[in-house]
């Protein structure tokens, strides 16, 4: 016989405001965060702090998922780098086509989160640097000369892609972007013509 284990009150908070603040942004109310998460006001401050600590905690939490989420895609194109950058644009195409797309959840907070000292704005720094690494990492492999440079333009690239569809979705933004990041690429590899 198995008992199932309802999550307790930090992760219903959790869970309710990843989804809530994704689909209405970080300005969504404290009440319907705790009616979402079935919780007590109690419960977000002895967890949290309050709604900011909620906020930078919920962050993090996508902010790990979607790096796994970067490391899978790229796992998943194979060995070659090039195929690996690329590939992250191609899902990209997928995601910003899903029923639930609202855009890049990172730029909505920061955006939304006038205070520069909220916490929230260290998680989503660190995050943007973490991927920019991930993708230097494969620029080196590839042999590029900037791999910090071209890693910032791809980032870059992904950002204006995701922002682009979630505000023009009649337009084909992440197609234009992975044009874009081919030519990043191949400038970064092309060698001088032998004379």
């Amino acid at each position: 016989m198995s008992t199932r284990t309802e999550p307790g009150p930090r992760e219903r908070l959790l869970e309710a405001a990843q989804e809530l603040t994704y689909r209405h942004g970080v300005g969504v109310g404290v009440d319907a965060l705790l009616k979402g998460a079935n919780a007590a006001r109690r419960s977000l401050y002895e967890h949290f702090g309050g709604k900011d600590g909620l906020i930078a905690e919920v962050l993090r939490r996508s902010a790990a998922e979607d790096e796994a989420a970067y490391r899978q895609t790229m796992a998943d194109a194979g060995d070659d780098p090039r195929e690996r950058l690329l590939a992250v644009f191609d899902k990209l195409a997928d995601v910003v086509t899903g029923p639930d797309f609202r855009g890049c959840r990172y730029l909505a907070a920061d955006l939304a989160l006038a205070d520069p000292d909220h916490p929230g704005h260290a998680v989503t720094r660190s995050y943007r640097a973490r991927v920019s690494r991930l993708l230097a990492a494969e620029l080196v492999r590839l042999g590029h000369p900037r791999p910090d440079r071209a890693a910032d333009q791809l980032l870059l690239l992904i950002d204006g892609a995701l922002a682009a569809a979630a505000t023009r979705p009649d337009t084909d933004p992440v197609a234009s972007a992975r044009e874009l990041a081919v030519q990043i690429l191949e400038a970064g590899t092309a060698r001088p013509a032998r004379g």
